[in-house]
């Protein structure tokens, strides 16, 4: 009967036998009602690439400040400078709770935050020589390719040699954050005083060109259509084979809670657990052989459909998300323990492992 079925789509098909799918294909799995047969492939790719193993990283969140020059419409987590729960942390500061963070047994930290209209470049080189003085064995994964390219507008630094100096600051990799979607049709509508989804493709490909490695993410669930989210998946994937820097690909499910979408109605609620798996289900296919990890972010999805993701093409968790800021402004909490993923892991018969930043394996459980 699943021979049957996969015959009825062309896109299955080719995904199963290993070829490289097409826009129309991702397509035809965007549109496919048949979520049993897109989610089962998905994770027969994944089972084929990556095995049995589900990673995670022991990873504490910092979100230096929330002011931010921008502000989209798909965010509950910017303020402007005069607000009175606006914040702009020093680096001493966050050499503080880089210390605590370490006690807690975290391997990275992972470090962004708003665009903040007057710290120069000399602020983040001092966040970054401070964490790396104390904490040398931390690694550091900070600043997206959206603040860098602010960054760079604000300084009147070329992107390079904004990324340089960073760099040799101590900077190890980049977060996936700011890529939200791509095509100008849709991102217009969710963001605001933001660079370009080329823009951002520009400039995490120079982060690449660099030796500096990154994740990738992409928003969805809010007015975005399939044309939308395959456009998005594709251009990393054209990136990915010329690059090779894209260490996971996190699709990052938008949350309602106290956004202007919501405040608008142009949002009602947030999609659908089903809408959530077809989403990674495709993203397995569609990148499969050109970026294998791709990451669930239970903090968005809840630990149980996290679990029924990982059935359906996923194969890492993230991280334990160690005080993560963002999300828990539109209402999610966001806290876990390694043994608490672990065991997540377990539950669904698969083999729980900790990795570090670049997916180097700490040890099993």
């Amino acid at each position: 009967m699943l021979r049957d079925l996969i015959k009825e789509s062309k896109a299955v098909e080719r995904a199963l036998a290993g070829e490289e799918l097409s826009y129309n294909d991702g397509l035809e799995l965007m549109k496919d009602e048949n979520l049993f047969l897109v989610g089962a492939s998905a994770d027969f790719v994944r089972k084929k690439l990556v095995g049995e193993k589900v990673t995670f990283a022991a990873s504490y969140y910092m979100n230096y400040t929330n002011v931010c020059a921008a502000s989209c419409q798909m965010c509950a987590f910017y303020r402007k400078g005069d607000e009175s729960d606006a914040y702009t942390l020093t680096p001493e500061q966050i050499e503080k709770r880089v210390a605590i963070a370490k006690q807690m047994g975290a391997t990275e930290v992972h470090i962004v935050g708003g665009f903040h209209p007057k710290l120069q470049l000399d602020y983040y080189e001092n966040m970054m020589r401070i964490i790396k003085k104390n904490h040398p064995e931390m690694s550091i994964k900070a600043f997206t390719a959206a603040e860098i390219f602010y960054l760079s507008k604000l300084t009147k630094n070329s992107v390079k040699e904004i990324l340089s100096r960073l760099k040799d600051a101590g900077l190890d990799s980049m977060p996936g954050g700011g890529a939200e979607l791509f095509h100008p049709e849709v991102r217009a509508q969710i963001v605001r005083g933001k660079c370009t989804g080329q823009e951002w493709l520009d400039t995490i490909e120079q982060a690449h060109k660099l030796g500096i490695k990154s994740n990738v993410t992409m928003l969805y669930g809010h007015i975005e259509k399939p044309e939308h989210v395959i456009d998005h998946l594709v251009k990393i994937r054209e990136l990915q084979k010329k690059t090779g820097g894209f260490i996971t690909f996190i699709p990052l499910k938008f949350s309602l809670d106290n956004t202007e979408l919501e405040q608008q109605h142009k949002v009602e609620h947030e999609c659908s657990s089903i809408y959530d798996l077809k989403i990674i289900a495709t993203s397995r296919l569609m990148l499969a052989g050109v970026l294998n990890n791709i990451s669930v972010y239970w903090v968005a999805f809840g630990k149980k459909l996290a679990q029924v993701a990982l059935s359906n093409g996923g194969s890492d968790l993230v991280g334990t998300a160690f005080s993560e800021e963002i999300y828990k402004a539109a209402g999610k909490p966001t806290n876990s323990s390694v043994l608490e993923l672990a065991t997540m892991v377990k539950e669904i018969g698969r083999k729980p492992v900790q990795r570090d930043t670049f997916f180097k394996e700490i040890r099993s459980f």
